[in-house]
C-alpha cells in the first residue's frame, strides 16, 4: 500500500496537549460491527464482558529529556553550548544511544553536564545519534536523572509547550513500574483507580506484559511504499505466568484485548512462530499492515493515531481500512481529541 493511503486531515484544535481529569472521563469511541457508539472511558465495562482479559504494558516511562552545557577551552578563552538530550535506548556495554542537538557542537570525548552531579560523555557518533556514557550508573543514575530530566512528550506536543511538573504524573500509567520506556503507553493513560475496580467488579481479568516503548514511535514513515519501512526494534517480555494466563482465557472462550498498541504488538509477536501465546522475551520489530493475520487480538483500546503513522496501519489492518476511514471521519466530526493526551477507542473486529 502507498503512504497517502494512510493520510487525512485533522483540525489543529483536535490535538491534545494536555490530558482529561480524571482520566477515565476521557470520550470512547466504541466501534463493533458497523455501529459507532459514544461513550466515555469510564463507561468502558458495560461494553466489555465477565471473562475478558485486557493486556496492560507495564513498562515505565523514563524522565529522558535532558538539557545540559558543553564548555570548552580556547585561543578566546572559555565557550559554552547549549546541548539537548533525548535518551533512546541503552547499549549491552551499559552506556546510552540518544538524540543529542546540536550533535554537530559536541565532539567525541567531550563532557556535557546536566546538573551538579550528573553528567555525560560523548563516545562516538552513529546514524544520527550519540553514544553517551554517564557517570553514575544503577540507582544512583535513575536518581539523578529523576531531578535533571524531563518527561520526553511527542513532538507534537512538545512543540506546543514544554513538559511540566504535571506531566510526570500525566505521563506515567497507574501500574507503571519497570524501569525502560521513553515514550509512554498512551492507551493506558485513561485508566485510574476506580475504572479498574469497576473492571474487576465486571469480572474483567488483567494481564501485565512488559514493552519498553522508544523514542522511534514518533519516527515518521519516509518511504511511499509502506512495504518497505523499517520498524524499530523494541524489547519486551511476556513471563510463562502472563502466557498462561492469556492462553486459559482463550480456552475459556473470553476475549483478548490488549490496552494499547504496544501490547498488541508484543503478544502478536510471541505468537508468530506457533500462532499461539507463548512466553517471549527479546527485541521486537513487527510491523502490523492490512493484511496481517492476527493470532491473540480478538479487541484494541488505543488513542487516535497521527496521518501516515504506523500505528494508523496497525487499526486499519485489525478492523479494515475503510472501516477505520469511517471511524476516523466520525470522530473528527465529533470532536474527538487526538494523540497521546487524546480520547480513546474501542475497537472490536468483525471475526
Amino acid at each position: 500500500m502507498r503512504l497517502s493511503d494512510f493520510d487525512f486531515d485533522l483540525p489543529e484544535e483536535l490535538i491534545a496537549t494536555r490530558p482529561a481529569r480524571p482520566r477515565s472521563s476521557a470520550r470512547l469511541l466504541v466501534a463493533e460491527g458497523a455501529s459507532i457508539t459514544d461513550a466515555h472511558v469510564h463507561d468502558l465495562p458495560a461494553f466489555l464482558r465477565p471473562g475478558d482479559r485486557l493486556v496492560l504494558n507495564d513498562t515505565k516511562v523514563l524522565p529522558a529529556r535532558l538539557t545540559g552545557t558543553r564548555r570548552r577551552s580556547g585561543a578566546q578563552g572559555q565557550t559554552a553550548a547549549k546541548i539537548e538530550v533525548t535518551l533512546l535506548d541503552p547499549t549491552p556495554e551499559g552506556h546510552w544511544r540518544a538524540l543529542v542537538k546540536p550533535l554537530k557542537k559536541l565532539r567525541e570525548g567531550e563532557t556535557v553536564s546536566f546538573s551538579s552531579g550528573l553528567s555525560a560523555v560523548l563516545l562516538g557518533k552513529a546514524d544520527g545519534a550519540g553514544i553517551l556514557e554517564f557517570n553514575l550508573k544503577g540507582d544512583d543514575f535513575d536518581a539523578a536523572l529523576s531531578e535533571a530530566g524531563a518527561m520526553p512528550l511527542p513532538p507534537y506536543i512538545e512543540a506546543r509547550r514544554k513538559a511540566d511538573a504535571q506531566d510526570r504524573t500525566d505521563y506515567q500509567t497507574i501500574w507503571a513500574r519497570r524501569t525502560g520506556a521513553v515514550a509512554a503507553p498512551t492507551a493506558s493513560l485513561h485508566f485510574d483507580v476506580p475504572l479498574m475496580e469497576a473492571l474487576a467488579a465486571r469480572g474483567v481479568e488483567i494481564t501485565h506484559v512488559t514493552l519498553h516503548v522508544g523514542a522511534g514511535t514518533f519516527l515518521p514513515v519516509k518511504v511511499d511504499d509502506t512495504a518497505q519501512h523499517k520498524m524499530h526494534a523494541e524489547w519486551g517480555e511476556i513471563t510463562p505466568g502472563a502466557a498462561a494466563q492469556i492462553a486459559a482465557t482463550q480456552a475459556a472462550g473470553g476475549r483478548i484485548i490488549p490496552v494499547g498498541t504496544t501490547a498488541l504488538r508484543l503478544i502478536e509477536s510471541a505468537a508468530q512462530a506457533s500462532g499461539k501465546i507463548a512466553p517471549w522475551t527479546g527485541e521486537t520489530d513487527i510491523f502490523i499492515t492490512p493484511g496481517f493475520k492476527f493470532h491473540v487480538t480478538d479487541a484494541l483500546i488505543t488513542n487516535f493515531h497521527l496521518p501516515k503513522s504506523t500505528l494508523l496501519m496497525l487499526v486499519s489492518a485489525l478492523m479494515g481500512k475503510a472501516r477505520i476511514d469511517a471511524i476516523y471521519v466520525h470522530a473528527i466530526s465529533a470532536g474527538y481529541r487526538f494523540f497521546s493526551y487524546g480520547d480513546a477507542s474501542l475497537l472490536i473486529p468483525d471475526r
